[in-house]
């Protein structure tokens, strides 16, 4: 499962490498001897096994995962900083279970210390996101005709 472009989507179409499973109402695809729906979702005609999409451990993609909110306070923010759980000092990792976003007062309150000892609270544990997730985000507002296939229903 994937997103790509509508004109890759048309070229596989065209190509018949594809074939149309929903389409946008109302728009079509024209040129002087062809009309086509505009395709939304599309099935390959032949299965192409697609390595496991890992979502790479960076500054943004936690941002991204957080929604831009501090997991200390809630603050919501385009100003926060990475913090880490169990301080590296303490053997803590570089992991998706142990960096959160936090505005900066949360994140020097915490200082080098658990978030137990320094009165903190996370608001949702920190796990590692599913690549649907960013799918969502990247996209905006998610097509109705994607929600059975994103099992959103």
């Amino acid at each position: 499962m994937s997103v790509c472009s509508a004109k890759k989507a048309v070229i596989l179409i065209f190509l018949t490498k594809a074939e149309i499973v929903a389409k946008r109402d109302g728009k079509l695809i024209r040129s002087i001897n062809f009309a086509m729906p505009f395709p939304s979702v599309i099935r390959l005609a032949r299965y192409i096994k697609v390595p496991f999409k890992k979502i790479e451990l960076s500054r943004r993609n936690i941002l991204k995962r957080d929604g831009f909110r501090c997991q200390y306070c809630g603050t919501k923010s385009h100003e926060l900083t990475i913090d880490h759980i169990i301080p590296k000092s303490r053997g803590g990792s570089d992991s998706w279970d142990n960096l959160v976003s936090a505005c900066k007062s949360c994140n020097n309150k915490k200082a080098d210390r658990t978030p137990e000892e320094s009165g903190l609270h996370l608001i949702k544990r920190p796990r590692r996101p599913h690549h649907i997730l960013f799918i969502t985000q990247y996209m905006g507002k998610v097509d109705e005709n994607w929600k059975p296939f994103l099992f959103m229903e």
